[in-house]
C-alpha cells in the first residue's frame, strides 16, 4: 500500500471540506454571526497545513493506487471529514460534548440524519447550515467529487470511486471516471435548482429552501426545523419533498440516460420498477389503514402522509410530516420493512439497496425450482441479461455481514439500558441511513440519551452502512494488512 499518497489524497478531500466551509461563514455574516467565523477558520488552517505536509511528503512517490489503496482512503477519508466537520460544532461551542458534535457530524456526512439536538431551532443559522451542507456533500459522495478532480493531480480515480461510490455495482456513463464523476454532480447541481425553487415557491425562505433542499435529494433528514417537514402543514411542500426524495433513491445513471436517448434502458430497468412498486403499494396500503381508521379525515389526506413517511424511510431520508408512532400497527409495520430495502444502487439512498432485494429474491424463487426440478439448470435473469454467480455470491456475503453487524449494533445500544425496540431500531436505522425509528428515537426522539461509546459504535456503523459494509469491514481482516 502506498500510505503516504492515501494521506496524500485524503488531506485533498478535506481541501474539498474546509472550502465548502465558505458557504456557512457567508451565512454567519448575513445573519450578523460573525463571532463564529473563527471556528471555520480553524479547520480550514489545519486542513491546508495537513494538505501542505503530505504535498511535501509525498510528491515524489507513484500516483498509481491499488484497489487496497482505494478501501483505506475512503473509509479514512469519511472519518477525518467527520472529524474536520465537526469542529465549528464542538468549538463554538454550539455541540459542547466532542462524542455528540462528531456522532452529529458523521450522520450529516453518511447521510442518516440522527441527531443528538434537542432544540434544533436554537442554534446559529451558520451552523444549521453547515450541519444540512453536509448533508449535500456526502450525499453524492465526498470521494465522488474528488474524483472528477483527480486526474488533474496525476491520481487514478477508478478504484477510489469503486470503493466509495453506493450501490452494489459502479455504471460508468463514460470511459473516463473523471468525466463519470462530473456529469453525476452536475446532475446533482440541476436536481439541487430545481428542487430550491419550488420550495421557494411553496413560501419558504432561502435558507429553509437550500437546507430541506440539501436534506432531500441527499437522502438525509436533517431539517432547521424542530418539528422537520411537518412545521410547514402545506400540502404543497410535502408533494415536492416526497416527489424529491423518490426521485434522490434512482440511480442517477438513469437520469443521464433519460437525457441522452437511452428511454428503452430506462423504462425495461428492474430495479426501477421493483423500487417504484415498494413506493406505491406501501403507500396505498398505509393510505387504505389511515382511512379506515380514521387518522386522517379523506382519502387523499391519509395518501398524502403515507407516501411522504414511505418515501422517506424507503429513500432512506428520515424527514416527518406526522408522528407515525402513533399510527396503527399495520402502518408501522409496512415502515418497519421498509427499513431493510432503501433506495436503488447509484443513488443517494442508504440501505440494503433495492437490486439486492430482488437478487435474493430471484435466488430464493430459483432454489425452489431447482428443489421441484433437480436436473434443470436454472439461470437468474435481471433485465434480459444473465446474472453470474460470483456477483449472486457478494449480495449473498453482504446480507450476511449486513445481519451480522445490525445483531451487534442493537446489543452495543441495548448494553446502554434502552428496550429492545429501542434498541433494535437504532441499529436498523444508523446501519441504514435512516435517522428515525422506533421507541426513543422515534420521530419526535433523538439520540442524545446514548453513552458516548454507543455514539462512537453507531458512528461505525452510520459509515459502514453508508460505505456498503465491504469497504469499512475489510480494513478489519487480517488479509488486508499482510503484504502481497
Amino acid at each position: 500500500m502506498h500510505i503516504r499518497q492515501v494521506l496524500y489524497v485524503i488531506s485533498f478531500i478535506l481541501l474539498i471540506v474546509c472550502g465548502f466551509m465558505l458557504f456557512p461563514i457567508a451565512y454567519a455574516i448575513r445573519f450578523s454571526e460573525e463571532d463564529l467565523i473563527v471556528f471555520f477558520l480553524i479547520p480550514m488552517a489545519i486542513a491546508a497545513a495537513f494538505a501542505a505536509f503530505m504535498y511535501l511528503a509525498a510528491r515524489n512517490q507513484t500516483r498509481i493506487l491499488s484497489a487496497r489503496d482505494g478501501f483505506l482512503l475512503v473509509s479514512g477519508g469519511w472519518m477525518l471529514s467527520a472529524l474536520l466537520g465537526a469542529l465549528p460544532l464542538y468549538l463554538s461551542g454550539v455541540i459542547p460534548d466532542f462524542v455528540d458534535a462528531y456522532f452529529e457530524t458523521m450522520s450529516g456526512f453518511t447521510t442518516t440524519g440522527a441527531s443528538i439536538l434537542t432544540n434544533i431551532e436554537a442554534m446559529p443559522k451558520s451552523m444549521l447550515f453547515w450541519r444540512s451542507l453536509t448533508h449535500w456533500l456526502g450525499g453524492m459522495g465526498i470521494v465522488v467529487l474528488a474524483s472528477a478532480v483527480l486526474p488533474l493531480l496525476g491520481i487514478g480515480a477508478y478504484k477510489l470511486m469503486k470503493a466509495e461510490a453506493p450501490g452494489p455495482t459502479l455504471d460508468k456513463i463514460t470511459p473516463r471516471v473523471a468525466q463519470t464523476a462530473k456529469i453525476l454532480w452536475l446532475l446533482y447541481l440541476l436536481l439541487t435548482a430545481a428542487e430550491t425553487v419550488l420550495l421557494l415557491a411553496g413560501g419558504m425562505s432561502l435558507f429553509d429552501a437550500l437546507t430541506h433542499t440539501f436534506g432531500t435529494l441527499a437522502t438525509g433528514g436533517f431539517s432547521p426545523r424542530n418539528a422537520s417537514v411537518g412545521y410547514y402543514r402545506s400540502a404543497y411542500i410535502d408533494v415536492v419533498v416526497t416527489v424529491f426524495m423518490v426521485m434522490a433513491g434512482l440511480n442517477f445513471i438513469l437520469y443521464y440516460q433519460l437525457l441522452t436517448g437511452g428511454r428503452r434502458k430506462v423504462f425495461a430497468n428492474v430495479e426501477m420498477h421493483a423500487y417504484l412498486a415498494f413506493f406505491a403499494i406501501s403507500s396505498i396500503v398505509m393510505a387504505l389503514v389511515l382511512w379506515d381508521r380514521g387518522v386522517y379525515a379523506g382519502f387523499a389526506e391519509s395518501l398524502r402522509y403515507a407516501s411522504f413517511q414511505s418515501a422517506t424511510v424507503l429513500t432512506t431520508t428520515g424527514y416527518v410530516t406526522a408522528d407515525y408512532a402513533l399510527w396503527p400497527e399495520a402502518t408501522k409495520i409496512v415502515l418497519f420493512a421498509l427499513m431493510f430495502v432503501g433506495g436503488c444502487s447509484g443513488s443517494t439512498g442508504g440501505g440494503i439497496k433495492v437490486i439486492r432485494v430482488v437478487t435474493m429474491g430471484k435466488l430464493a424463487l430459483n432454489e425452489m425450482k431447482y428443489l421441484a426440478h433437480p436436473h434443470k439448470v436454472f439461470r437468474m435473469r435481471m433485465g434480459g441479461a444473465t446474472v453470474k454467480k460470483g456477483a449472486v455470491y457478494t449480495v449473498a456475503g453482504f446480507f450476511f455481514l449486513y445481519i451480522a453487524l445490525l445483531v451487534v449494533t442493537a446489543i452495543v445500544a441495548a448494553t446502554s439500558g434502552a428496550d429492545l425496540e429501542t434498541a433494535f431500531s437504532t441499529a436498523l436505522v444508523t446501519l441504514g441511513n435512516i435517522g428515525p425509528g422506533f421507541g426513543l428515537i422515534g420521530p419526535t426522539g433523538n439520540y442524545a440519551f446514548y453513552p458516548p461509546y454507543v455514539k462512537w459504535f453507531l458512528s461505525f456503523a452510520m459509515m459502514a452502512g453508508r460505505l456498503e459494509i465491504y469497504t469499512v469491514l475489510i480494513l478489519l481482516t487480517p488479509a488486508f494488512w499482510r503484504r502481497v
